[in-house]
């Protein structure tokens, strides 16, 4: 009955005018084929190979790297130098512009000479009149020498005459008492021409302090180095040590500051580069300063500059309670004066050096729950996934302190499709690729 149903099926299924046998054929064909294909692909998901994953790789190398501690730090001016009066005066010009350049020496302020000149030349004429005076005892000490000569020579021929009995002892003893006056007369003329030796020194004392206040009033830049904002203008009247009657239009600090500072100059050339380390690194540093001198990177971090070498020249004799610190600093060249006082630099202190290290791009290196991981393509083609133990960065490249020998191709790119074990395909990557590591492809 059932089958009886299926043909009348058939028959109202089929198309018109093809006869019911045909009808069967024509569902026994497809049928068959139905088979034949469901088998075939049966057959090609079993034949399945997944193709190799596309990727880019380059060679692990040997090469000496050092070793560092990175920190951030500040530049510091190495000269810092307030420019303040030494006389009191008011300024009567200005030599340079804000913010210029200067070298030792150069005039930077000039205070009203006039009453320091004038100083000067009374010390010079009080200088004039000792000398005239010292001159006039001189003579009287040559007067009165030679009139106790005169009174030796009337004692001793008196004596003669006494001696002989020709006059009376009364008349000797009169002229050795005069002779004697005369010895003290040739002393206190001697007494005065020390005297005026004395005077004429203190007056040329008083000559190299009144050129010394003088030479005050030119107000010269003691270091080479960069001046900032001038905290005076002309006109203002300066004290030593006091407050100046300044006006704060240039950026001083008003009427009645309590800084008498004019200027403030900043040796740019060397600099010092200031920074921080761990005291848990403090060991190593040492050890390698006993070794020899430290080399300091500097550089600015937003820029692309290459950095600037220095060596450590200071390193604090203590250790910060607070913050468990010690404070280093290195000096660096500043020719260009590319680095500023008071900016932050990043600072690499470089300790010692790691020979035969294996370097990798750092693009190599995967993280899993089990660690870091790097692919290393085998002479078959495949994928191998080894653990590593990664060091210090060295720029592009990346220690690898265990897991990769020198020589063996690790991926770089395309790490997300590699399985361990499983087929790669090296690919030539688009652009030029770091000059020290190469893709082991061949050309």
């Amino acid at each position: 009955m059932k089958y009886e149903q299926g043909l009348s099926y058939l028959e109202v299924c089929s198309p018109v005018g093809l006869p019911r046998r045909g009808s069967r054929i024509l569902l026994f064909v497809v049928g068959f084929s139905a088979i034949l294909l469901t088998g075939c692909v049966n057959k090609a998901q079993q034949n399945f190979e997944r193709p190799p994953s596309p990727v880019q790789v380059a060679v692990a190398v040997s090469q000496d790297v050092p070793t560092y501690l990175d920190a951030i730090g500040k530049t510091v001016a190495r000269e810092v130098v307030s420019i303040q009066p030494q006389v009191s005066g008011r300024i009567t010009k200005i030599h340079f512009t804000d913010g210029a350049n200067v070298r030792k020496g150069d005039l930077l302020f000039t205070i009203d000479t006039r009453p320091f000149e004038s100083n000067l030349r009374q010390a010079q004429a009080n200088l004039s009149r000792d000398g005239a005076l010292k001159k006039q005892a001189e003579a009287n000490l040559v007067r009165e020498i030679a009139a106790a000569k005169w009174g030796l020579v009337q004692v001793e021929r008196y004596r003669t005459l006494v001696e002989q009995g020709v006059v009376p002892r009364e008349q000797y003893e009169q002229y050795r008492a005069n002779y004697d006056s005369l010895k003290a007369n040739v002393e206190a003329a001697r007494a005065t021409v020390g005297s005026a030796a004395e005077t004429i020194k203190v007056d040329a004392a008083a000559i190299e302090s009144a050129k010394v206040q003088l030479s005050y009033c030119y107000i010269r830049s003691p270091i080479d180095g960069r001046v900032g904002q001038r905290l005076v203008d002309i006109g203002n009247v300066v004290n030593p040590g006091g407050s100046n009657n300044t006006s704060s239009s240039n950026g001083g600090s008003g009427n009645g500051t309590s800084s008498n500072a004019l200027l403030v100059i900043e040796r740019l050339d060397p600099i010092y580069a200031d920074f921080t380390i761990s005291q848990s690194n403090l060991t190593e540093v040492q050890q390698q300063m006993r070794e020899g001198r430290l080399r300091a990177e500097v550089r600015i971090p937003e820029t692309g500059d290459d950095p600037v070498v220095g060596q450590l020249t200071f390193l604090d004799n203590a250790v910060q309670n607070a913050t468990g610190q010690v404070n280093l600093r290195a000096t660096i060249p500043n020719v260009g004066h590319r680095f500023w006082p008071g900016r932050f630099v990043n600072i690499r202190l470089v300790l010692s050096t790691i020979h035969g290290a294996v370097l990798v791009p750092v693009s190599a290196p995967q993280m899993s729950a089990n660690g870091s991981f790097i692919y290393v393509i085998k002479q078959d083609s495949t994928a191998e996934q080894r653990a590593v133990s990664l060091g210090q960065r060295q720029g592009d490249l990346i220690v690898v302190e265990t897991g990769v020998e020198p020589g063996e191709r690790v991926v770089t790119n395309g790490q997300l499709g590699v399985t361990p074990g499983g087929k790669v395909l090296i690919e030539q990557p688009r652009d030029a690729g770091s000059p020290a590591i190469g893709d082991g492809s061949k050309s």
